[in-house]
């Protein structure tokens, strides 16, 4: 987010300085060396619905290596993997009965057209599904589904929670073709900070790493003041791009207002990541319905991505979704990639040891705000108390799942209504 509006603000002939703690920029689309490859540390996708994304690839020069590639869908329940990559598949699957299914059909359906989100707020997660899937659809395919990705914490959970990730998964499918078309680009998100760096750096910006802010403060003529890395700097417009517990610990409080309803909860994830020299999935997403297996799902990121990519091997992801302060998030590697292979073998027992060539584990504390009854109320906007201050972060995303074209969106609207505002201060 905060390289994308560098970007564009550079582009629009402002100068401009991107503070960022890590070493890598990126966030959490940033790149890991997995050893005999580079690719991204965290798993993503392109859906040919993601315009704003796609648009954002092509003005910056990568359209010519966009990808795009039909996959498929699985879920995996009672030690069994079926498929649900077309109507064929569902109509075959064995968990729900021929009710069920239209109940569950007619549901995702009726999800996909829904627009007025905000009357799902007041109603959690399980109220709505089992008011539209029914209670044995609820118990049987929903209810698996929302433990592996939140947990007990799902029944807190707004109904907004649902529909975000069915209106974005559903417009991936080929309703002709009846598969699932997704894209990445050719060499991953490291190709993308690659040139977005590029860019910010002929307009004249600066990017600086390993650099973490201490204090953001108004000054009394006008501007912000940023304190990192032991010095002082002034700037005519600030805008904070980071979680939101970081905004509360570095911004001067005449500059925000803490909402009164409360203070944003997020997911944070735990993603092993395994390299092998032959897949053992042949999904791109498995979901998992089974309470034994520590994971969430199986993402075969080789089932999309070419693997010339990466080394003539498979990179396969197995993330677990926790609350940002849960004590899973601390644990020692070696007790996560322990947990993590042994529901690993309890899935594949026949997969030999000597086809994986590397395990490698990365955690993210803040990854996504957990959208709790009446989220919206909780959000920062990006107008804030002083005039030269502006808050940008996936806190905001009170409709929509965490996905980079969310991103790109959110900064295409925000310099839409702002932007001008900056041009005054030049």
């Amino acid at each position: 987010m905060g390289l994308a509006l560098a970007e564009q603000l550079g582009s629009a002939g402002h100068r401009v300085t991107v503070y960022e703690r890590a070493a890598q920029p990126g966030g959490l689309a940033t790149w890991h060396d997995f050893g005999d490859f580079t690719w991204d540390r965290f798993y993503h996708v392109i859906l040919p619905s993601d315009t704003a994304l796609v648009d954002f690839i092509r003005r910056i020069g990568l359209g010519g290596k966009l990808r795009w590639q039909a996959t498929r869908t699985g879920f995996y329940v009672d030690r069994a993997t079926h498929s649900l990559s077309s109507g064929l598949d569902f109509l075959k699957f064995p968990l729900l009965g021929p009710w069920s299914k239209f109940r569950l059909a007619a549901t995702i359906l009726y999800c996909s057209r829904i627009r007025d989100w905000r009357r799902l707020e007041g109603m959690t997660v399980e109220e709505f599904l089992v008011r539209y899937s029914g209670r044995a659809t609820f118990e049987k395919f929903w209810r698996p589904l929302l433990l592996a990705k939140l947990g007990e914490n799902y029944t807190r959970v707004s109904a907004v929670f649902i529909w975000t990730y069915v209106k974005r998964l559903f417009s991936a499918r080929d309703a002709a073709a009846q598969t699932e078309s997704l894209g990445y680009v050719s060499g991953g998100y490291r190709t993308v900070f690659a040139r977005l760096v590029e860019r910010i750096r002929a307009a004249g910006g600066d990017l600086r790493l390993e650099v973490e802010v201490g204090a953001v403060r108004p000054l009394s003529g006008g501007g912000v003041e940023i304190e990192a890395g032991g010095a002082a700097e002034s700037f005519d417009k600030v805008i904070f791009t980071g979680p939101v517990n970081v905004l509360r610990a570095v911004a001067d409080p005449s500059l925000v207002q803490v909402p009164a309803q409360g203070d944003i909860e997020y997911l944070g994830v735990l993603c092993l990541a395994l390299v092998t020299r032959r897949p053992f999935c042949p999904y791109y997403v498995l979901n998992i319905a089974d309470e034994r297996i520590p994971f969430t799902g199986i993402i075969g990121m080789s089932s999309l991505v070419d693997t010339a990519e990466t080394a003539g091997l498979h990179l396969t992801y197995l993330p677990k979704y926790v609350l940002s302060d849960d004590a899973a998030l601390r644990r020692p590697d070696a007790e996560v990639v322990a947990e993590f292979m042994a529901g690993f073998r309890r899935m594949f027992p026949g997969f030999p040891e000597t086809e994986i060539a590397g395990v490698h584990l990365n955690r993210a504390v803040k990854v996504q705000p957990l959208q709790v009854i009446g989220y919206s109320d909780r959000v920062q906007q990006p107008r804030t108390r002083n005039a030269d201050f502006y808050v940008v972060n996936t806190a905001q995303f009170a409709s929509n799942t965490l996905n980079n074209n969310e991103v790109i969106r959110s900064v295409n609207a925000f310099l839409e209504q702002f932007e001008p505002e900056f041009r005054s201060a030049a």
